[in-house]
């Protein structure tokens, strides 16, 4: 059985009496860590970064520095109420990101999965809903409530409003603003971002096989360039795709919009 490594804390960085380190953790020169904050094994903080509030930060992700992790969210209504930040293992939180606590109306958590890549200056504001392996390329911006669904990537200076939804495996191209909900698997850009069509290239990397591919194709085109009506083109999908997953997660992400999705 290896060691377990000691936690190395350089002598400029201000941890509070309270912070919870787990084993290896490493903090950089003049970062600050708060009170009610948790650090598992293996967490490296980066110089000058500050993490606070009710934090949990997972075993082995990167907060690099200047990033700001846990402070309260921007919200006029939050009064100091003590809601959370998660952060899962494996991720890497880049210079100047921020991510800010949750308010106590939209359910207290900011969470942020597994093996996600937040490139610099990126923002995921409160009650945010982020799932594993998430990319955003540097300057994207998430607003409150905002839930980007796994293996989604959200291209740089993009910004999504409040409330909407970016499906998994979705590619959201660079410089977008996405108002409405995005579909699993497909790829949206533009000001007012638009489907351009499957995220091909993605899925492939992802190793989803050709068949499933081209049910997504399919199904794409009947939602999107049919003439059928909504309603129709949903039945069209019960009916057709009933054993393909992909499909199915597509109908499901259809059926429970609140926003409308983009076109």
């Amino acid at each position: 059985m290896m060691p377990k490594l000691e936690s190395e804390v350089h002598p400029t960085a201000v941890v509070a009496a309270g912070a919870q380190l787990g084993h290896g953790v490493r903090i950089g020169p003049y970062a600050v860590v708060g009170a009610d904050v948790v650090l598992g094994d293996g967490v490296d903080v980066g110089p000058h970064a500050v993490i606070d509030g009710h934090t949990a930060i997972g075993r082995g992700t990167r907060v690099f520095n200047f990033a700001s992790v846990g402070l309260d969210p921007q919200d006029v209504h939050y009064r100091g109420e003590p809601t959370r930040v998660e952060i899962g293992e494996g991720c890497h939180i880049r210079e100047f990101v921020s991510i800010h606590r949750g308010t106590e109306s939209g359910g207290g958590l900011t969470r942020v999965g597994d093996g996600c890549m937040i490139m610099a200056y990126s923002h995921v504001a409160h009650d945010c809903r982020v799932g594993d392996k998430v990319v955003m390329a540097n300057g994207a911006t998430l607003a409150g409530h905002v839930e980007i669904q796994d293996h989604a990537v959200i291209g740089g200076l993009t910004a999504i409003h409040q409330f909407a939804r970016i499906g998994r495996n979705a590619f959201i191209g660079g410089a977008s603003a996405v108002s409405m909900d995005v579909v699993p698997f497909l790829s949206a850009a533009g000001n007012r971002a638009r489907v351009s069509g499957v995220n091909v290239v993605g899925l492939r990397r992802g190793g989803f096989s050709e068949e499933a591919i081209a049910s997504v194709r399919q199904a794409h085109r009947i939602v999107f360039r049919s003439n059928l009506r909504l309603e129709q083109a949903l039945e069209e999908l019960e009916r057709k795709f009933s054993s393909v997953p992909e499909v199915q997660c597509m109908l499901e992400f259809l059926q429970t919009g609140q926003r409308g999705f983009c076109r």
